[in-house]
């Protein structure tokens, strides 16, 4: 069985409130779980002491024993300190000009420095 520790959505229509659970992989996401250990309001302002709630020693207890965070949790965790941060490759600007109107661009700033 292959442990999740990740988001559980509670709260109202567009009145988001989640809890942090361990759960099996495969049951549904508000569905079954096995401990809740922790709580996350993004309601709160991002300075507020009661937007992320952990429970630390049981966060740690699954980690080791082999439950994995989700992307959105191990953020939480890093920042907390129970578990390293995730890295985040950059990802590429896909508004960017291409390589060609890059190359016209140089030559243009060039062209007008010499001028």
């Amino acid at each position: 069985m292959s442990l999740k520790i990740r988001l559980a959505r509670a709260g109202a229509k567009k009145r988001p409130y989640y809890h942090i659970v361990v759960a099996d992989s495969r049951s549904p996401r508000d569905g079954r779980f096995i401990e809740k250990v922790g709580s996350y309001n993004p309601m709160l302002p991002a300075d507020h002491a009661d937007r992320i709630r952990l429970v630390d020693e049981r966060i740690k207890h699954w980690l080791s024993n082999g439950a994995l965070a989700t992307d959105r949790v191990a953020r939480f965790l890093g920042n907390a300190g129970l578990a390293p941060k995730p890295t985040y490759n950059e990802q590429p600007k896909q508004s960017a000009p291409k390589a060609k109107a890059q190359e016209r661009a140089k030559a243009a700033a060039a062209a007008a420095a010499a001028a």
